[in-house]
């Protein structure tokens, strides 16, 4: 099958060796000459993984063009960019063509789950359903082949099936999934999550601490993915539960690297004064708060790390709130 990938960066390429040691004919487009060159000419992508070889037969190239007869579109770019890479795919695509997408968030002004954004942005003529590739995975160990299991999201289950077996093989296992709504929301809510446990460890905070808030932080991804119409056996998979473990306990996360550097320094200041990386969890922790205020719907920790990243709040006293809440019973708190 022939596999166009938009993204040269650590997602798209590493996806793109799974699919090409499964044998599929796959080409990564890539705006930065550098990286295409690299996977093109030497079978690396150094700007992303250092000395590792990727498979000999995927390939790489700055020509939007060459992609328009793919079969498959795997969209491999930040959530700011769906729907701008999204609306190219109009001018190119030349049939219905099944698109993945592997980014995790929320569109940053409409709030619109990132299904929806690519529903709303490509013509349906050109495309036969969307899938979302999502769950617990980090791309440093995806293309070193380590052992993986994610979801193929989609209320289209004909297509999530295809998805399943491109990808699926000894080192990487895909499970289908049609809760597009718990399973999008609980990946994107877990980034937020995922801040906030960088924060503790930032703090010097020990093991008590950690597992008290991914608990609670589950508690406010359901309580959240429920209230928009998901379900609630969802956030105890891989797109819940599974996401949120993988993001709040390696160093590999970016969005555990900003809580970090957050709690360190006991502010946000310095993470915005030096980061250059996009941190998804920073970007949620603005939607999530706006809707949930509006919405009416309780999320503690979302709202501290809100406080803490957009007003200035310290990491300490964001803590010291959260403890000393009003006391309820833990049951029947989603």
């Amino acid at each position: 099958m022939k596999i166009g990938i938009l993204g040269s960066g650590s997602w798209g390429t590493a996806l793109g060796n799974v699919l090409a040691d499964n044998g599929h004919e796959v080409l990564i487009w890539g705006r930065k000459l550098d990286e295409v060159v690299d996977i093109h000419l030497h079978g690396y992508n150094e700007a992303y993984f250092p000395g590792v070889k990727l498979n000999d037969d995927l390939d790489a190239t700055t020509d939007l063009e060459r992609l328009n007869d793919a079969d498959v579109m795997l969209l491999a770019v930040p959530t700011g960019a769906v729907e701008e890479v999204s609306k190219q795919l109009n001018d190119i695509l030349e049939k219905p063509t099944l698109i993945i997408n592997v980014a995790k968030g929320f569109h940053p002004v409409t709030h619109e789950l990132l299904m929806d954004v690519i529903k709303n942005s490509v013509d349906q003529s050109k495309r036969s359903a969307v899938v979302s590739l999502i769950g617990p995975s980090h791309a440093e160990e995806v293309v070193e082949r380590g052992l993986t299991v994610i979801n193929a999201v989609s209320d289209d289950e004909e297509a999530a099936v295809i998805v399943q077996n491109l990808f699926s093989n000894n080192y990487f296992r895909v499970y289908t999934n049609t809760d597009t709504i718990g399973a999008q929301i609980g990946v994107a809510i877990k980034n937020i999550i995922a801040v906030a446990s960088g924060v503790l460890s930032g703090l010097g905070l020990g093991d008590n601490a950690k597992a008290a808030l991914m608990t609670r932080g589950l508690a406010e991804m359901t309580r959240y993915g429920v209230a928009h119409g998901g379900q609630a056996e969802t956030f105890l998979g891989l797109c819940g539960v599974g996401d949120l473990i993988v993001t709040c306990t390696s160093p590999h996360s970016r969005n555990f690297q900003a809580g970090y550097s957050i709690g360190k320094n006991n502010s946000a200041k310095h993470f915005f004064d030096n980061n250059t990386k996009t941190v998804e969890g920073v970007f949620a922790a603005k939607v999530v708060h706006e809707v949930a205020k509006e919405k009416n719907i309780s999320m503690p920790i979302t709202e501290q790390v809100y406080l803490v990243v957009y007003e200035g709040k310290s990491p300490s006293e964001a803590i010291s709130d959260l403890m000393e809440r009003d006391l309820k019973a833990e049951n029947n708190s989603f």
